[in-house]
């Protein structure tokens, strides 16, 4: 394949090249490290200029092992980089023990100097623990923002499929690195060149920090009806104090009886077991996502009792809070499912 090289709106100004640092935390997951980096490389090929170069970096400055196995031999380890430089921090699975104590001190030292930074998948969790993300708006992928949500309580988040605040940059995970950085290219050598990036990546939908990055309630149950979407909706937002089902009902202009109707019509179960389903994924996701104590997961999720809470999550997934909460390493490991 052959592509005419085109001219960014500053290459002629002779302008240099923009650096970014990717900080590959172990385990980080290969596609929105890859969806980040491919955008810069045919940028560079598609002007026909070094708009862009980049190094790899990581604790210890000599190889990164992706969440898939693939190793990276690294460029560099924690050291000083340029204040004009750009960090990305690459996330994956268990980003809790890949964000260690000397990631941390680096990604506060770097930030003192005016550094910006961005959070790849996980690697919001990193920034956040760094303390750089407090009274910031960010995203961090679906999966992983109940967590988030219980830990940060200071950081503004959001479902968005990528985040611009300043000089913090999150992203949601898997191919929003793509979106964000078309977004960059665009600002920095203009549309023609984002675009034409896109189109040499067959990608025909670029994202703006507007779009969500979850598929809309019809789309995911696979029903097209606006009460049922509605009823849903609440669900979700009410999962603290979950609503009573007549409640529910009331809110979208029907009986309970034909709130009762609607659920088993298209989604084969009651509104109560709906519910309750719901409130345990979001459960499930904080024991393994949190040190937060069984009870305390339980309160967060509509239980008043522990025993009530148990007795629920066993008949669901067939084991216990305790046992789900000790086969993920005492709750320390992000699990991240793409």
């Amino acid at each position: 394949m052959s592509i005419t090289p085109k001219k960014a709106q500053n290459v002629g100004k002779s302008v240099e090249p923009r650096r970014f640092v990717f900080l590959l935390l172990d385990r980080f997951t290969m596609l929105s490290f890859a969806s980040a980096i491919e955008p810069l490389r045919i940028a560079n090929r598609i002007s026909g200029a070094e708009l862009y170069t980049w190094k790899l970096a990581g604790e210890g400055g000599e190889v990164a092992v992706c969440s898939n196995g693939a190793a990276f031999k690294l460029d560099m380890g924690l050291d000083e980089i340029e204040r004009e430089d750009t960090v990305l921090v690459c996330g994956g699975i268990d980003v809790q023990r890949a964000t260690t104590k000397a990631v941390l001190n680096w990604l506060r030292r770097e930030a003192r100097r005016g550094v910006t930074m961005g959070g790849l998948c996980t690697g919001a969790y990193a920034i956040a623990k760094a303390g750089l993300l407090d009274g910031k708006k960010a995203t961090i992928h679906w999966e992983n923002q109940d967590g988030f949500l219980e830990e940060f309580e200071d950081v503004r988040l959001t479902k968005s499929v990528f985040v611009m605040d300043g000089n913090r940059w999150t992203t949601a995970g898997g191919t929003s690195s793509l979106d964000l950085m078309l977004k960059v290219i665009a600002a920095d050598h203009g549309e023609d060149i984002a675009n034409t990036v896109a189109d040499q990546l067959i990608y025909s939908t670029i994202r703006t920090d507007q779009d969500t990055q979850r598929l809309s309630i019809p789309t995911r149950i696979g029903v097209r009806h606006p009460k049922l979407s509605q009823v849903i909706q609440m669900m979700e937002g009410n999962i603290e104090d979950p609503m009573s089902p007549a409640d529910l009902a009331e809110e979208v202009g029907m009986s309970t009886r034909q709130l009762e109707r609607l659920f088993r019509r298209y989604l084969n179960r009651s509104p109560k077991r709906y519910y309750m389903e719901l409130r345990l994924q979001k459960a499930r996701n904080l024991l393994m996502q949190t040190d937060m104590s069984v009870i305390n997961v339980a309160l967060a999720c509509g239980f008043a009792s522990p025993s009530h809470f148990s007795k629920c999550y066993r008949a669901h997934y067939n084991t216990t809070p305790y046992r789900e909460r000790g086969t993920q390493g005492g709750g320390t490991g992000v699990r991240l499912s793409i």
